[in-house]
């Protein structure tokens, strides 16, 4: 049960060696004229990988990284690594922060400071949270895992255990991507605990076939409007978004090699999502910090593995079940799916629902602003439910 501090230090060989591999890439042709059709087009990636070789600097990213205490422990036999941003204010609530695939603790780098210190941000320091903001079990930091099983519920039972031993007896949980279905496992298995439930993606509540009237006829205009709405958008995920997903859930030791060998393959895997998920433009040097997180760690494979274990759980096409955790959505306009409240409500206890005017996937990353606020309305208000 120890808790040990750690300090992120890549060796110079390794940051040599990645410089050496972006040198000898061996580039592939490309159609003319098709954009993104196919796939991250060669200038694009051309000029992020000279951007990466020779003006990233990864010794000032990691740097910023180190301003944040972290920690490492051991869960059910994973290594699990931690930042613990502890707030100035003396009734800061604790709140647990989920990432994603393929993100990284790197996407909250502009939400900590506003969340943890209000004050000094212009805020009401009633509002302050201590954060603790775990990796994934298999994803950078927190990788390679080195047993199967390990899927959203078993996560979210190291995560529970995680903030036992810091101490914190009643918390909030916020995600989205992966760090969604994470806080509502959370939620479902520790209510007398999770306080309250943040999210900004919701996972399952999207039309996933064609409304038939039936279903449209409870629903109000605007509703009916945007379940159609929600069944285009993932029609044309089925059509064009959803190889990455498959490949990970049935085979992502295979993918492992390439990327893991690669660093532009590595790149090129990221960068896309990043490009086609976000709304908002991501500045290059997080994409890159979290790009470098994945390489120098090797966990392009293990961090895959999530999809895998979802897809083979039991658990998997089981009906879900209901959360009585008070449940809040930050819907951002540009992500994957366009969830419908009809459909959360019967599996979640939605108390609060924003729809934003912009933003995508990586709300922290793309909207900070709006996804700080959208917290600490929620988390205040849950003082009054």
């Amino acid at each position: 049960m120890s808790i040990e501090s750690f300090r992120l230090e890549v060796s110079q060989d390794e940051i040599d060696e990645l410089h050496r591999r972006l040198e000898l890439t061996r580039w592939p042709e490309e159609l003319t004229g098709v954009g993104w059709a196919y796939g991250v087009p060669l200038k694009y990636l051309q000029d992020l990988v000279h951007y990466w070789r020779h003006e990233y600097d990864w010794r000032k990213a990691e740097a910023q990284l180190n301003e944040w205490e972290q920690f490492t422990t051991t869960i059910d036999g994973a290594r699990i690594h931690f930042a613990h941003v502890r707030s100035p204010e003396p009734d800061a609530t604790p709140l647990l922060v989920t990432h994603g695939w393929p993100g990284s603790i790197v996407e909250f780098q502009q939400i900590a400071g506003p969340l943890t210190d209000p004050r000094r941000y212009g805020g009401d320091p009633a509002d302050a949270f201590s954060l603790v903001m775990p990796s994934i079990p298999g994803f950078t930091l927190s990788g390679p895992t080195h047993d199967t099983g390990w899927e959203a519920n078993r996560v979210a039972r190291a995560f529970a255990e995680l903030m036992e031993r810091l101490g914190y007896d009643r918390y909030g949980v916020q995600g989205g991507d992966w760090g969604a279905a994470i806080s509502q496992e959370l939620g479902r298995i520790q209510p007398e605990r999770v306080i309250g439930v943040h999210l900004n993606l919701i996972p399952g509540a999207g039309a996933t076939s064609e409304p038939t009237e039936e279903e449209l006829a409870p629903l109000d205009p605007a509703e009916r409007e945007r379940t159609w709405a929600s069944w285009h958008r993932f029609e044309g995920w089925l059509k064009e978004k959803q190889g990455y997903a498959d490949l990970q859930a049935t085979r992502p030791q295979t993918v492992a090699y390439a990327l893991t060998d690669s660093p532009v393959g590595q790149l090129a895997w990221i960068a896309e999502k990043f490009e086609e998920w976000s709304g908002s433009p991501i500045d290059r040097d997080h994409l890159l910090t979290n790009v470098s997180l994945y390489w120098f760690t090797r966990t392009a494979g293990p961090a895959a593995r999530i999809y895998y274990e979802r897809s083979h759980a039991a658990s998997s096409g089981r009906p879900i079940e209901a959360s009585t955790t008070p449940t809040a959505l930050a819907d951002f306009p540009d992500d994957n799916f366009i969830p419908l409240r009809h459909i959360a409500e019967k599996t979640n206890n939605i108390v609060r629902w924003t729809s934003y005017p912009r933003g995508g996937h990586f709300a922290a990353l793309e909207e900070p602003d709006f996804l700080v606020t959208d917290i600490r309305a929620f988390f205040r208000d849950l003082a009054h439910l």
